[in-house]
């Protein structure tokens, strides 16, 4: 298996972090592996985080944001020093801090990717006969609206982009899609889809239909303590105009600064 870089953004995770499934994770596959974003968490997230880094540096990196920037800047902190790392990782990914979509999935994803000419694995939560979604069911009627509206936004078949389960090929469209901060904070997952169909609209990236795949997950969980919330879906509206202009506009971001993911263009 090809060294991979699984990103965690973690705020306020102190009592829902599963640390012997990690544990479980590194000794079964010591390709892989975790850095752990701390978003100016205000509990003792920092200091748990720190302390099971240190239990196994080799595979275990801890990453620390100056203040709380919101789950985007998060991820995109820690793709961007993944992509940066000495390492060279050839897959670098972003999961849930909380496991809503199990670790054993981490492997299934990094298999697909190597498997086929894709780009880009999306985990879905789709309910099927033989898969175990647990889902709340107002949050998953409000999902399908907003998945609808996703769809007909980016022009793209998609069935769920906001699964906090993804992983990507490190390829030079997916370093200039995480190179700038997102605009949107909650939906930052549909302005990252946005931000490589506008590279494949100016012959810089691939063909995003064709270089991405949903998974169906096996099993998800709708963890107790999610800060998501019913308002967040109405803040969403307001970003869905944000990025509809991001794409009006046409404008790609811009490439990966090196050393520095922070800086912006």
């Amino acid at each position: 298996m090809q060294t991979t870089a699984v990103v965690v953004p973690c705020y306020n995770e102190e009592k829902r972090l599963h640390l012997d499934e990690f544990r479980k994770a590194t000794e079964a596959h010591p390709a892989i592996h975790y850095f752990f974003v701390n978003d100016g968490s205000t509990d003792k997230t920092a200091e748990v985080l720190q302390a099971f880094c240190e239990e196994n540096p080799a595979q275990l990196y801890y990453l620390a944001m100056p203040q709380n920037s919101g789950k985007a800047e998060a991820v995109r902190t820690g793709v961007c020093h993944a992509l940066q790392h000495e390492n060279q990782y050839e897959f670098v990914a972003f999961w849930d801090a909380d496991l809503a979509t199990p670790l054993s999935d981490v492997p299934t994803f990094v298999e697909l990717l190597q498997a086929t000419n894709h780009n880009i694995v999306m985990g879905s939560r789709v309910k099927l006969l033989g898969r175990n979604v647990q889902r709340q069911l107002m949050r998953h009627y409000l999902g399908r609206i907003f998945a609808t509206c996703a769809s007909f936004l980016l022009k793209l078949p998609v069935y769920d982009t906001q699964c906090g389960a993804k992983m990507f090929r490190n390829t030079p469209e997916i370093r200039r899609a995480f190179s700038e901060p997102f605009r949107v904070d909650w939906i930052f997952d549909v302005e990252l889809l946005g931000r490589l169909l506008l590279l494949e609209r100016q012959g810089e990236g691939a063909k995003v239909l064709e270089t991405t795949i949903e998974y169906p997950l096996q099993t998800w969980t709708d963890v107790p303590g999610s800060k998501v919330r019913p308002a967040h879906f109405i803040k969403a509206g307001f970003e869905f105009f944000k990025i509809a202009w991001m794409m009006f506009r046409g404008k790609p971001p811009a490439p990966l600064a090196s050393n520095n993911p922070h800086q912006k263009s």
